[in-house]
């Protein structure tokens, strides 16, 4: 399986990687990567059936083949000690991956995700619309509707990584369409096994929810934030995609975050 990284580069320690939602890419993180470039050296992972990463030859996308995924990326750049940071879909993988490696990481950052997630209904419908459109500026048309909070000019940027070409000249998503149609749960765990993930990390955690968001609820950051002995923040104006909805707000707090704790070598931890 081939994965797309983005790799920003720089003298800066600790690395960092940052792991998209579903349907999102990589570059969802673009405007807070380069935010950070001083304080971290940034990577962005396309998870497998996104962006510019092969799709699952048999359509099925279980956590589970996410982690996988990771674990292989960690090894093939040689990552420890380094910060992960997750985002919905990415931040389920992330926290997965920290329950299975407890002592890899220097610090966890979980944006709008956690055991507690709840449905969405407007988010639903516009991820199962048509899934092809005959013009680009349909798709931001569509985008646009969805998520007013978001500038047009930002909106038509991003969608720019997530669409291609079809063969017949029509747009449509990059993202592998069975993720919709094999349903939620070939992707989201029990809740209970993510809690155990939680309870197992040993490193500074960050929780961080969109104010705006009706997928992600101040009692479920503030519930998860105190298994993970970590922390917990509000960005406000900002819906479920954060780092979309409000980038520089969201690097800040991952930077007063990281100015805030003494990230240090895992082999330390626990002395």
């Amino acid at each position: 399986m081939r994965l797309h990284l983005l790799d920003w580069d720089g003298d800066a320690r600790p690395d960092a990687l940052f792991l998209h939602g579903g349907g999102l890419t990589a570059h969802t993180w673009d405007v807070v990567c380069d935010e950070l470039r001083d304080r971290v050296r940034p990577l962005a992972l396309d998870l497998r059936g996104h962006g510019d990463s092969e799709w699952s030859p048999d359509g099925h996308y279980p956590l589970g083949a996410h982690v996988a995924d990771l674990e292989s990326a960690m090894a093939d750049l040689a990552l420890k000690d380094f910060v992960l940071v997750g985002m919905s879909l990415g931040g389920l993988v992330a926290l997965a991956y920290a329950g299975r490696h407890p002592r890899t990481l220097a610090a966890l950052i979980l944006v709008e995700s956690g055991p507690e997630m709840r449905r969405s209904e407007r988010l639903r419908d516009f991820m199962a619309a048509d899934a092809e459109a005959d013009s680009f500026d349909e798709f931001v048309d569509r985008a646009a509707a969805f998520n007013p909070l978001r500038d047009r000019e930002h909106l038509r940027r991003s969608l720019r990584y997530a669409l291609r070409r079809t063969p017949d000249g029509k747009w449509t998503w990059k993202y592998d369409r069975r993720i919709l149609e094999r349903g939620t749960e070939d992707v989201l765990p029990r809740a209970r096994a993510l809690w155990d993930a939680a309870r197992s990390v040993d490193c500074p955690a960050l929780v961080i929810r969109g104010g705006k968001s009706d997928i992600f609820l101040d009692e479920d950051a503030a519930e998860l934030a105190r298994v993970l002995r970590g922390e917990w923040v509000r960005i406000e104006g900002a819906g479920h995609t954060v780092q979309g909805d409000r980038p520089y707000d969201t690097a800040n707090a991952l930077r007063a975050f990281l100015d805030g704790h003494t990230i240090r070598p895992s082999a330390e931890r626990g002395r």
